[in-house]
C-alpha cells in the first residue's frame, strides 16, 4: 500500500478565480426581421431580458445585442465593430435559407454562428435536408427567455474550458443529445440548475466580491451531438468530468444507433474513473439498459421532465445536501449542507457510509461543485484502499478541511457573518464603511502572510495576524448622529466630560448578537484600538493619537460584553479630545471629516493568575537612523520589551538590536551598561479587577509590574540571563538565584526563538511590498524552546518627504552652529525657522520636568496659533512616560517643533529614545531629530552661551525662548546622520 501524503507538509494554493471565465462574450450581432426581433423579444426588450437574467444570478458582464435585418447589413456591422457571438433567426419562405450564414461564415470564421428557429415538424423536416456547414448551433425557439442565457454560456463554456480545467480543475457536465428541440430545452434547464446551485455554494465566500468571483469557478455544460464528440469530450477531459447526461439515441460512426448511449455508458465505465450518468429517452423501454448499469433513467415525455433532471443532477453530480447513507438499505443517516457542516460531522460518519461515498466520488463531487479545487484534487488522488481505516480517512478529511480553511480565511476582508465566524476566522468586517487606516495596514499583513509562504516553512512557529474583526466607519457615522453626539464632540468641553457624554450612548442594538459570536470565539483579552480614515496612511500617519484599550474575558459574557461596548464608545470619544483636535489642526485637517473604524483584535499573550501580557513585544524599522560598529542604516532596528507593547510606546527602557546583528546589543556590552540600562518594569493587563470606571487614560486597567512579579510566572525563563553578584558576571539563561536581566540573550544570541530571522524577512518583504521603508508591531506568545507564534500587530510606512543633503557637513565650522549632532535623524534644508526653544542647563533638575513639560505645552499653543516652527532643545528623552527620563509631553504639546533635541548632561546621561510612535510622527512631518552629548568629543555641539548673549521673547525659570531676525539654517543628511543648525549670521555659508 503507497503511503498517504502528508496533509501538514501539503501547501494548497488558494484558487485565482479572478483568472477564470476571462474569455466573454460582451456583443451579440442578431439577424433577424423585425417582426422575428419582436417574437424573441416578448415585447422589444431584449437587452434587459438578458440584463435581468444575469443579475437575478449574480452574473456580471451582460452581453450587448445589436439587431439587423439583411445580410447586407450584418456584414457592414461586423465589418465595423467586433462581435463574439452571431444568432440569426432565417426567415423559413426563403429556399436558401442558410445562405446567409455561409457568407457570413466564410468572411468570419472564428465567431460562432447560431440559428434560431421556430419549432415545427415543417422545420425539422427542412432542418434535415439543408447545408449546415456554416452553422455552429442550431436551436428551437420555444419562447423560452432562458435559452438566450444558455447559448451564450454554452459558447463561453467552450471558449474558457481548455484554460479553467487545466489552471484549477474546473469541472464539466457533459450532456450528449442530437435533438435540436431536446437540448433546446435541456440545456436552459442546466444552465439554471448550475447557476443557481453555484449562486448557492457562492455564499461560502467571505465577502460580496468573493461571492461575484467564485461563481466563475461553476461547472462548465458542454455539448455532444454525436458518439465521437462524445468520446472526444470525455476523452480530453477526462479527470474533470462531474456528470453526464446522455440520450440513447444519437450517431455514431456516421450511422443512427439506437443505443449509441449505451454503448458509450459502458465505454465510461470501463475508463477506470467513476462518473455519474444520468439516461434520458423518450422511450421507457430503454430504462432496463440505464439499471443494468446502476444508473438514472429520466423519461423525456413526462410532463416533470424539468423537475426530474433538476433532482437528478442536484442528487448524482454533487450540488445540494450531500446526503450520507447507508450503503445497504440506501436510507439518509445525515446530510451535509456545507464545508462547515462537513467538518462537523466527519467524526459521525459510520465507517461503512465513509467507504462508500468515499469509493464513489461523493466527497470530491461534493468539493468540485462547490468549487473547492484544492480540496477535491487532493482527496481524488487518494484510493479509498490507501487508508489504513476509515478513522484515518476521518481524520484526514477533517485535518484537510481545517487547512483550507485557514488559507481561505487569510488574506481575505471577509464579511462578518455570525453563522459563519469561528476559530478559523482570520479578518472580518461588521459594517460596509471604510476599515481605516489601521483596518487596511492589518488586512495588508494578512495578505503579505498569506502570499509569503516561506514566513510559515515551521510549524512550529507560525507568523500570523491575531484574530480581528473591525467595525467599520459607517458604524460610527451611525452612533454620533443616533446620540446626537456631534454637539458635545465638537465643543471645547473637557475630555473627561466628553467621554462621560459617549459612555452614556448607546451602540446599535443589531451589533449585540454579532458581539456575543465574536466573544465565543475568542479565547484572549480584547485589544480595542483606532483605526482612523488618517490613521497609518502615507503621508500623514496618525500614530498614537487616538485610544486603544484593553479588555479581559471575563467568565460571564455579558460582563465582557459591556466592557467591549465602553471601549468601544472610549475609542470614538478620543476622536474629539483636546490632544486630537490640536493634532487635527496641526496637520490641517478638520476634526469633523474624520471617521473612527474600530479593530478588534485578539491580545496576544498568557494569563498569570490575575494578569495577561505576551513574552515579547516591540517595534522594527527597515531603516535604522542610530547604526553602530558595523551596522547599516538599511539593515533595520528593533526594539523589544517583556509585556504589553504601551511600554516601549510610552518611551519605557527596552532592548534595542539590529536583526542583522543580534550578538551585539549595546546595552549588554558591560554589566553596569546591563544592570542600568535593562527593563526593570512592564505592563499587563489587570484581569480580574473590572470595577475601574472608564478614563481618558487607555491605560487605566493596566498594571506596571516589576521583573520580580514575571519571575513569580515563570514567563521570563527564556528571556533573561542572571547577575551573579558574588562573581559580578551576568550569565545567559535563566537561574534560580540571582537578579534577572532581561537581556533576550537565549532568543537573540542562543537562538532560542528565531525572532532576528523572522525581523529580517517581515521587514524585507514590507518594504518591497510597500514600496518604501517601514515601521512594524509585533508580539511574540513563547510557548517552549523553538515553538512560539509570532503576531504581527501593524505595519506603517516611514515617511521621508525631502530631498537627501549631499553637502558635507562635518567640513562646517563649530564657531557657525548653535547645534551639530552626528546622531542626527531626517533629512534635507529647512531655511524659515526663527525661533528656538531650550531647557537651561544650568542648575537642570529632573524633579522639575512635569512643570517644564506644561510651559512647552502653552509655548507651542501660541506657536500652533501664530504657524510658526521651532527648534526645540531639552536634556533626556522627549515624550518619556518617566518624568525623570526626559519631559514627559506628548506629541500635540510640541506638535510644532521642526528640530527636536535631546542632550546629554554631565549629571543626566540619558540613552536617546527610538522605538516609539512619537519618532514615526517626527519622520512623518519631516521633523529633525538631534542627540548631542557634548561632553564626548564628536558627538555633537550645543552652543547654549551663544543663545544666553541673545535677548530673549520668553524666560521662565526653566526655559527660554529666543527669536532671530533672520532664519537659521537647518541642515541634515540622513544618509550620514548628520545634522547643523547655522547661527543665523552664517547662514548664508
Amino acid at each position: 500500500m503507497e503511503k498517504l501524503p502528508d496533509i501538514k507538509a501539503f501547501r494548497f494554493k488558494d484558487t485565482s478565480f479572478a483568472n477564470l471565465m476571462t474569455k466573454r462574450i460582451f456583443n451579440v450581432l442578431l439577424i433577424a426581421t423585425k417582426y422575428d426581433s419582436f417574437m424573441l423579444e416578448d415585447d422589444g426588450r431584449i437587452d434587459e431580458q438578458i440584463f435581468n437574467e444575469y443579475t437575478s444570478l449574480n452574473l456580471n458582464y451582460p452581453p450587448r445585442f445589436t439587431q439587423v435585418v439583411s445580410e447586407e447589413d450584418a456584414v457592414r456591422e461586423l465589418s465595423e465593430n467586433h462581435y463574439e457571438l452571431i444568432i440569426q433567426m432565417p426567415n423559413m419562405d426563403e429556399t436558401d435559407m442558410f445562405s446567409t450564414a455561409k457568407h457570413v461564415k466564410e468572411l468570419y470564421p472564428d465567431t460562432p454562428f447560431v440559428v434560431l428557429t421556430p419549432f415545427s415538424r415543417e422545420v425539422s423536416k427542412r432542418l434535415s435536408q439543408e447545408n449546415l456547414s456554416g452553422v455552429d448551433y442550431v436551436f428551437s425557439w420555444l419562447g423560452n427567455p432562458d435559452l438566450l442565457l444558455a447559448i451564450i454560456k454554452l459558447m463561453e463554456d467552450a471558449m474558457n474550458v481548455e484554460h479553467d480545467t487545466e489552471s484549477v480543475g474546473v469541472q464539466i457536465i457533459l450532456l450528449i443529445e442530437d435533438s435540436v428541440r431536446f437540448y433546446s430545452s435541456a440545456l436552459p434547464t442546466l444552465f439554471k440548475i448550475v447557476m443557481e446551485e453555484s449562486k448557492q455554494f457562492s455564499k461560502e465566500a467571505l465577502n460580496e466580491h468573493q461571492q461575484m468571483l467564485r461563481m466563475r469557478g461553476r461547472p462548465k455544460i458542454m455539448l455532444a451531438r454525436t458518439y465521437e464528440e462524445a468520446v472526444d469530450i470525455y476523452t480530453k477531459y477526462y479527470n474533470n468530468i462531474l456528470g453526464i447526461v446522455t440520450d440513447m439515441s444519437y450517431a455514431h460512426a456516421g450511422e443512427k444507433d439506437r443505443l449509441a448511449g449505451y454503448n458509450f455508458a459502458k465505454w465510461v465505465r470501463k475508463q477506470g474513473r467513476f462518473a455519474p450518468i444520468v439516461f434520458t429517452s423518450s422511450e421507457i423501454g430503454n430504462k432496463q439498459y440505464a439499471d443494468e448499469l446502476h444508473c438514472n433513467f429520466i423519461d423525456k415525455n413526462s410532463k416533470s421532465f424539468p423537475r426530474d433532471l433538476r433532482k437528478q443532477v442536484v442528487n448524482n453530480f454533487g450540488f445540494g445536501d450531500f446526503i450520507i447513507v447507508n450503503p445497504e438499505t440506501k436510507e439518509e443517516i445525515l446530510r451535509i449542507r456545507n464545508l462547515k457542516d462537513m467538518q462537523k460531522n466527519i467524526f459521525n460518519i459510520p465507517a461503512e457510509s465513509l467507504e462508500y461515498h468515499l469509493s464513489h466520488d461523493h466527497f470530491s463531487r461534493f468539493f468540485y461543485s462547490r468549487a473547492m479545487f484544492p480540496l477535491a484534487e487532493w482527496l481524488k488522488k487518494i484510493d479509498v484502499t490507501e487508508f489504513s481505516s476509515m478513522d484515518e480517512a476521518r481524520q484526514i478529511i477533517y485535518d484537510m478541511i481545517i487547512k483550507y480553511r485557514k488559507v481561505k480565511n487569510s488574506g481575505i476582508v471577509a464579511k462578518f457573518d455570525k453563522d459563519r465566524f469561528d476559530e478559523f476566522s482570520n479578518f472580518a468586517r461588521m459594517g460596509d464603511g471604510s476599515i481605516g487606516g489601521k483596518g487596511r495596514s492589518i488586512a495588508f499583513m494578512d495578505n503579505i502572510v498569506k502570499e509569503h509562504l516561506e514566513l510559515n516553512e515551521d510549524d512550529n512557529i507560525p507568523v500570523r495576524i491575531p484574530k480581528t474583526v473591525v467595525l467599520c466607519t459607517d458604524i460610527f457615522d451611525e452612533f454620533m448622529e443616533t446620540n446626537d453626539l456631534y454637539p458635545i464632540a465638537l465643543s471645547d468641553k473637557p475630555d473627561d466630560e466628553i467621554l462621560r457624554y459617549f459612555l452614556k450612548a448607546g451602540l446599535p442594538d443589531r451589533l449585540i448578537e454579532d458581539f456575543m459570536v465574536f466573544l465565543d470565539v475568542i479565547g484572549a483579552p480584547i485589544a480595542v484600538r483606532s483605526s482612523s480614515l488618517l490613521e497609518d496612511s502615507h503621508y500623514q500617519p496618525f500614530a498614537g493619537v487616538y485610544s486603544t484599550y484593553m479588555i479581559p474575558l471575563m467568565s460571564d459574557k455579558y460582563e465582557t460584553l459591556g466592557l467591549l461596548s465602553k471601549a468601544i464608545k472610549a475609542v470614538y470619544a478620543s476622536v474629539f479630545y483636546r490632544d486630537s483636535k490640536t493634532y487635527m489642526t496641526a496637520t490641517q485637517n478638520l476634526i469633523d471629516q474624520e471617521k473612527m473604524a474600530i479593530v478588534l483584535q485578539e491580545a496576544v499573550g498568557t494569563s498569570y493568575g490575575d494578569h495577561f501580557y505576551p513574552t515579547i513585544s516591540g517595534v522594527a524599522r527597515s531603516l535604522n537612523f542610530y547604526p553602530v560598529g558595523n551596522e547599516k542604516a538599511e539593515e533595520g532596528i528593533a526594539n523589544i520589551v517583556l509585556g504589553l507593547g504601551k511600554y516601549i510606546v510610552e518611551g519605557g527602557v527596552n532592548l534595542r538590536f539590529s536583526p542583522a546583528h543580534p550578538h551585539n546589543v549595546v546595552q549588554l556590552s558591560s554589566v553596569d551598561l546591563a544592570l542600568r540600562d535593562t527593563q526593570r518594569f512592564f505592563y499587563a493587563l489587570d484581569t480580574t479587577n473590572v470595577q475601574k470606571e472608564f478614563s481618558t487614560n487607555d491605560g487605566f486597567n493596566l498594571l506596571k509590574l516589576n521583573i520580580k512579579d514575571a519571575e513569580k510566572d515563570d514567563s521570563i525563563r527564556y528571556i533573561s540571563s542572571t547577575y551573579d553578584p558574588v562573581d559580578q558576571v551576568i550569565y545567559d539563561g535563566y537561574y534560580d538565584s540571582g537578579r534577572k536581566i532581561i537581556s533576550f540573550a537565549n532568543v537573540l544570541q542562543h537562538n532560542i526563538f528565531p525572532l532576528s530571522e523572522i525581523l529580517q524577512l517581515v521587514l524585507k518583504i514590507g518594504q518591497t511590498e510597500m514600496g518604501r521603508a517601514v515601521e512594524i508591531e509585533f508580539a511574540v506568545d513563547l510557548k517552549d524552546k523553538g515553538e512560539g507564534i509570532f503576531y504581527l500587530l501593524q505595519i506603517r510606512p516611514i515617511v521621508q518627504n525631502k530631498e537627501l543633503q549631499i553637502e558635507d557637513l562635518s567640513r562646517i565650522k563649530p564657531e557657525d552652529e548653535i547645534l551639530h549632532s552626528n546622531s542626527a535623524l531626517g533629512h534635507g534644508v529647512i531655511c524659515d525657522v526663527y525661533d528656538i526653544v531650550y531647557v537651561k542647563t544650568m542648575d537642570f533638575n529632573a524633579v522639575n520636568n512635569t512643570e517644564i513639560a506644561v510651559e512647552i505645552d502653552k509655548l507651542n499653543a501660541d506657536f500652533l496659533e501664530k504657524e510658526k516652527n521651532y527648534v526645540l532643545v531639552g536634556p533626556g528623552r522627549w515624550g518619556s512616560s518617566d518624568p525623570w527620563l526626559g519631559i514627559p509631553v506628548k506629541w500635540p504639546q510640541i506638535s510644532n517643533a521642526q528640530v527636536l533635541v535631546e542632550l546629554t548632561l554631565n549629571n543626566y546621561k540619558i540613552e536617546p529614545s527610538q522605538g516609539t510612535h512619537f519618532f514615526q510622527n517626527l519622520t512623518s512631518f519631516g521633523v529633525g531629530y538631534f542627540s548631542i552629548n557634548p561632553f564626548v568629543s564628536n558627538e555633537g555641539l550645543f552652543d547654549e552661551d551663544y543663545l544666553n548673549k541673545q535677548p530673549a521673547v520668553f524666560e521662565t525659570k526653566y526655559i527660554r525662548h529666543v527669536q532671530f531676525t533672520s532664519p537659521m539654517v537647518i541642515k541634515i543628511n540622513g544618509k550620514k546622520n548628520i545634522g547643523t543648525v547655522l547661527k543665523p549670521e552664517n547662514s548664508n555659508k
